[in-house]
């Protein structure tokens, strides 16, 4: 749904002219490495190719905010008829890309120029990054108080300005035309010309890097001295020769990967070294908004139920405005194979973002919104709900897991088509051939996992009264009798074709069930029902209201789960890894100080479990299996055994009971190995594609990094770069970890209590499905002790359920009621078969025992996980 206005997948590449089109993508030299002078004949030009009116690279014969000296004689242009007529070089502009505009600060020449330079520096900064905002934000410019400013002086690096985040550098070309001539400035000239550059870059959050000067011709001019003689001044000139240069300078967004301590700009002659630091130049102060990190409240919501259920159409509706025509056309803009436009069984996870502000619906049925940073923008002071969605098909079970587990979503929404009680009569549709009720079984799994729920009956306008009661008595009766309270928004019957605002009346009938919900003992008391069409835009408005109204759960921490225990190898910081992907190799040479170095980096994406991760962090990824135990398997060939990091037997393969059996003789438990841990730096993340500096606590994104490997000196043989997986943990080490040199401990089995009777069929050596946090991971039951507990009477809670067009649902609902006896638990000791993973204590845990012929693939146990076995 991105413009390609705002979003470019392949920006221009930061490439030098001085460079062979084979060398373009990368730099000859290290920027940070020392740079001394170069003769032009090194390089065996006498000119560059011509200015390009777009990308990263700018041509500039100066930076001086003064007009330049008058030369008598320069090697490197033609010279005049008249030798007498001094060489005055001008500066030869010719149109140049629009830059932002930015409020007048002063009348002095000195600092009009200073603001062009600065907004035309900004302009080659955004053509390197691949985010182009599409508001203008207002600059914090040097303020230049008189002529006399020194500019060599140290300079404040200020706030990175927002959208630059991603942005890969500039290249400024200094003593160079824009037809390519090397024209040079004289060594006093560079040296002011480079300090007006820092001074830029700072101002914008940006530092720079010479990256080489080149000698390229001589000059000769005249300076005017005054002397006394015999009590009179004479006047004097003095012819004076030098040499002329021309450099060529990196600017690039400063990320904190690198120390930025004050340090003086090589002068010409002189190794240049990366300028940045502290400034006495103080910039004028304006407001200017900073994306160090999203301040606008996020929840996480996951979109489950049956197949058929319409829950890919309905999130189409809900994303771009636009109504369903009963065939799937709202869910277009999310699928992505062909063979789900053509089946119309959503396969894959489609994520959609949608942001509130006041009643306002920011989705991208909105002119001024084309990608997820437009939504970030108009979002600010308001909210942002981050949908998924998932395959409902038994086959594609593995997405609802993962979208109830990997990503750890604050609320569910649970789709039932209102018809789904006449496909379960007739034995299709929303039940699988072998008669099993996908319904019960999607809603008993999200109510076992104890995940804050609401119901959304689709498909309103296909279903008569009387299948839709017996769907709305099915559901009521689960719901009861898993100790919760069902409340029923009815819907104002009314057509909403273009719906930018959400209704007023909605919002009054959310906002009574979400004071309930604020008043109940937690966010699972109450289960809020709602019935939609997305075909006639029925009960839209009002699901818009209960996602903007949904309470949040308070800010994750490292004891939620344990309590005050201490734990000695808790981390400050933990990231859960659900997916990864490349890192562009400019992000590597950012981190290590060699553009050499390619494919050391990966993106990982998932949400921060708790703690904050900020760009420049040096973190650990882990844990890994090592080389040699790779190839060990379980006694498989190479073809047939799962790859690394394989979720296990998949529970659905037609040979899994013969898999099993040669599993159980075979199986090694994973052991303590040294190398499971990899040390790496944070360069680049995004909090739901927006390019922040840090990520907080319980926000989902993406986080790009960059691998601490051995042997990555260019005299030594490069490192594999290790292969992440999904399921891997990411950490920031604490402080007592680092002072007493401990690590993360990965974990080969765990031992979790159950609270169901069911438990106690499970047998020792048995083969299951676990599901911790990311981990997908295949176990052997080593142990199963069940002991009685004593469980007090309970009620269900109120019976008021309100009345749904004139429908009365008498019919009993099955409620288990309250039950003073002895009911059986049971603690389960578990063996790793693959790897091993890292495990928090305390965390939930979801085990299958495996699919059959009368099972849907999603019946397990939830538990807790009381001990970690090393």
């Amino acid at each position: 749904m991105a413009s390609i206005f705002t979003y470019d997948p392949d920006p221009p590449r930061v490439s030098s002219p001085w460079l062979a089109p084979e060398d373009s993508d990368v730099l000859s030299r290290s920027p940070r490495d020392s740079t001394g002078p170069g003769l032009l004949s090194e390089y065996g030009v006498k000119k560059l190719q011509a200015e390009p009116q777009e990308g990263p690279t700018e041509y500039k014969l100066h930076l001086l905010l003064r007009p330049r000296r008058a030369f008598k004689s320069m090697s490197t242009i033609n010279q005049p008829e008249n030798p007498s007529q001094a060489v005055c070089p001008k500066d030869i502009r010719r149109t140049k890309p629009p830059t932002l505009t930015v409020p007048a600060s002063g009348n002095l020449p000195r600092q009009e120029r200073l603001k062009h330079l600065t907004t035309q520096l900004l302009w080659r900064l955004q053509q390197s990054s691949p985010y182009h905002a599409t508001s203008s934000k207002e600059l914090s410019i040097p303020r230049l108080p008189d002529d006399n400013i020194d500019l060599s002086s140290s300079i404040r690096l200020e706030p990175l300005v927002p959208g630059l985040e991603e942005s890969r550098g500039a290249l400024y070309e200094i003593g160079v035309s824009d037809d390519g001539t090397l024209v040079g400035l004289t060594k006093d000239e560079m040296a002011e010309s480079i300090s007006t550059l820092r001074a830029m870059a700072a101002s914008l959050g940006c530092t720079v890097d010479v990256v080489r000067m080149v000698i390229v011709g001589d000059c000769e001019w005249e300076e005017t001295a005054s002397s006394m003689l015999d009590g009179s001044r004479e006047v004097n000139s003095i012819a004076k020769k030098g040499k002329l240069w021309v450099a060529e300078a990196l600017v690039t967004p400063n990320l904190g990967l690198h120390d930025t301590s004050d340090t003086e700009y090589g002068q010409p002659g002189q190794s240049a070294s990366k300028a940045s630091g502290t400034a006495s130049v103080t910039p004028e102060q304006i407001a200017m908004p900073s994306r160090g990190s999203s301040t606008t409240p996020q929840l996480r919501v996951t979109l489950t139920g049956p197949t058929t259920s319409g829950k890919s159409s309905l999130l189409g509706t809900l994303s771009t405005g636009t109504l369903d025509n009963g065939r799937g056309k709202s869910r277009l803009s999310l699928l992505k194979h062909r063979h789900e436009m053509v089946s119309g069984v959503t396969s894959s996870i489609a994520q959609e973002l949608i942001g509130y502000n006041k009643s306002s619906i920011l989705n991208f049925s909105r002119g001024n919104i084309e990608s997820w940073v437009d939504i970030h923008d108009c979002a600010e002071n308001g909210r942002l709900v981050f949908l998924s969605d998932s395959g409902g098909h038994p086959r594609y079970r593995r997405t609802v897991l993962r979208g109830l587990m990997n990503w750890a979503p604050h609320w569910s929404i649970l789709c039932i088509a209102a018809d789904a009680s006449e496909y379960a009569s007739s034995g299709v549709g929303a039940v699988s051939p072998a008669g099993v009720d996908l319904v019960f079984a999607h809603l008993n799994l999200v109510l076992k996992l104890e995940v804050p729920m609401a119901v959304v009956i689709t498909k309103l306008d296909v279903a008569s009264k009387q299948i839709l009661q017996k769907t709305l008595v099915k559901i009521l009766a689960t719901i009861k009798d898993a100790k919760r309270i069902p409340k029923i928004l009815q819907p104002d019957q009314i057509q909403h074709d273009d719906l930018r605002d959400i209704p007023g009346d909605d919002l009054a009938k959310v906002n009574a069930v979400v004071k309930n919900m604020a008043e109940g003992e937690n966010l699972t008391s109450y289960v809020p029902i709602l019935l939609t069409s997305a075909v006639k835009g029925i009960g839209i408005g009002l699901l818009h209201a209960l996602l903007a109204n949904l309470p949040l759960p308070p800010t994750p921490t490292s004891r939620d789960y344990v309590g005050m225990a201490l734990n000695p190898e808790q981390p400050q910081s933990l990231f859960h890894v659900d997916d990864t992907f490349s890192l562009p190799s400019s992000y590597c040479a950012l981190a290590t100080d060699n553009y050499q170095l390619k494919n050391r980096g990966v993106v990982v994406s998932g949400y921060a479990r708790f703690g904050s991760f900020s760009v420049g962090d040096k973190i650990v990824l882990g844990p890994f299996q090592p080389e040699d135990e790779e190839s060990q398997g379980l006694g498989l060939a190479v073809d047939d055994r799962p790859a690394m990091g394989a979720p296990g037997l998949s529970i659905s393969h037609p040979s899994s009971a013969e898999l099993a059996r040669i599993a159980m003789r075979n199986a090694v438990s994973a052991s303590a190995t040294p190398g499971e841990w990899h040390k790496a730096q944070i360069v680049s993340i995004r909090n739901l594609r927006l390019p922040v500096r840090t990520l907080e606590p319980g926000q989902a994104g993406s986080i790009g990094l960059v691998f601490e490997l051995p042997g990555t000196s260019l005299s030594l043989p490069l490192a594999e770069t290790p292969r992440v997986r999904r399921g891997m943990a990411l950490a920031v080490p604490s402080t007592h970890m680092l002072n007493s040199n401990l690590s993360l401990q990965a974990a080969s089995g765990f031992t979790a209590s159950f609270y169901d009777p069911a438990i106690c069929s499970l047998t020792s050596g048995s083969l299951v499905n676990v599901y911790v946090a990311s981990v997908r991971a295949a176990a052997r039951i080593l142990r199963v002790s069940h002991h009685p507990f004593h469980q007090g009477s309970t009620t269900t809670g109120s019976d008021d359920i309100e009345d749904i067009f004139s429908l009365n649902t008498d019919t009993e609902t099955g409620d288990a009621a309250a039950v003073n006896g002895v009911t059986w638990s049971g603690e389960v000791s578990l063996e790793l078969l693959h790897s091993r993973e890292w495990i928090e204590l305390g965390s939930k845990v979801l085990m299958l025992e495996g699919g059959s012929q009368d099972r849907s693939g999603l019946e397990g146990f939830v538990g807790k996980i009381v001990e970690i076995v090393d």
